[in-house]
């Protein structure tokens, strides 16, 4: 909590250098990433194991402040994955550090430069659904739809700090013992496969976002009739759980491509952003043992958990069945 309270007051009292803004925008946009990815992974999992709550899903995306959210999403996946090509070069071509603050000066440009049209293409999705139909939900309800999320993370950090507890007594570890701080293999192991993973997300997010935030943004998925991004289909019912059906029924030879597509991606993701987030942690509590072994079970539980949904959801079945239960979720919710 210490190093915590030091890098907020550090960073702030900070003049003269772009460097630590960079790495705390880095640290800032990939937390956010994090926790939207958490609830991704979730919502998406719900259109083969429970359509009627990934219709209400939806519904909350398509709220004023899931709209802002969503902006504010894309900025972060977009400064993160620039800024993180820039720190793999850079670790690779350690020559070139002293152009450091250049380099990170074009970080932010080319961020810039990308946002501005993403934004402008993504605000005529919000503006056309927001005229011709507007949210169904309201911010109680949205406040409401998320406290399943904050309790089961509850209830996953406090079994993290028992099972650690429990670890320390059965290993005999002192109290305030500081945490061993030498590297090993395994840390150089994940070092190197944090630079080589974001260099191989970076193409797959991008292409996702393009997809699904600016062709298609997510008030489309709902739009009945429409032809679903990636596919030569129509989202007859306008639902979607329907949408994710077309989507991932998509064959090409036997391969369904786009499942394949969002495996990667699932994979790739959940690996780097937990090992990430991982390193976020064990940083603010490096002298509390008990603290700093329970970020490290919290988050290989938390990639556990993802990657087992995730790849169920996969390789899961949406049969007709389920799309007529997201119809009549979606006829209550626009009575």
């Amino acid at each position: 909590m210490t190093a915590l309270v030091t890098t907020v007051t550090e960073t702030l009292r900070y003049k003269g250098a772009i460097g630590q803004w960079s790495w705390v925008l880095h640290r800032v946009t990939g937390l956010g990433v994090v926790l939207f990815f958490v609830l991704h992974v979730i919502d998406t999992s719900w259109s083969v194991f429970y359509p009627e709550l990934y219709v209400k899903a939806i519904a909350v995306y398509q709220t004023p402040l899931f709209t802002i959210g969503e902006f504010a999403l894309v900025a972060a996946v977009v400064y993160h994955a620039i800024n993180g090509l820039r720190i793999a070069y850079l670790d690779y071509r350690p020559h070139l550090w002293r152009y450091q603050e250049r380099a990170a000066w074009i970080v932010l440009a080319v961020t810039v430069a990308i946002l501005i049209p993403v934004f402008v293409l993504m605000l005529g999705h919000v503006l056309r659904f927001y005229q011709q139909e507007g949210p169904v939900l309201g911010l109680a309800q949205v406040i409401e739809a998320q406290l399943p999320f904050v309790g089961g993370i509850a209830v996953a950090l406090v079994v993290a700090i028992l099972y650690s507890a429990l670890y320390g007594l059965i290993a005999g570890e002192r109290a305030g013992q500081p945490a061993r701080r030498e590297g090993s293999p395994i840390e150089r192991l994940w070092w190197s496969f944090m630079r080589l993973s974001g260099v191989l997300i970076v193409p797959l997010v991008f292409g996702h976002l393009a997809m699904m935030h600016v062709v298609q943004g997510v008030f489309d998925i709902t739009a009945a009739n429409y032809v679903v991004v990636g596919t030569n289909t129509v989202n007859a019912s306008g639902t979607a759980v329907e949408f994710v059906a077309n989507r991932w029924n998509v064959l090409v030879g036997p391969l369904a491509i786009w499942r394949l597509y969002d495996f990667a991606l699932l994979a790739l993701v959940t690996l780097h952003a937990f090992n990430g987030l991982r390193y976020v942690l064990t940083d603010y509590t490096m002298s509390n043992p008990l603290l700093r072994r329970a970020m490290v079970y919290l988050c290989v539980m938390g990639a556990v958990v993802l990657l087992v949904l995730g790849t169920g959801a996969l390789i899961g079945t949406i049969d007709e069945t389920a799309i007529a239960m997201a119809q009549r979720a979606m006829d209550n919710l626009h009575p």
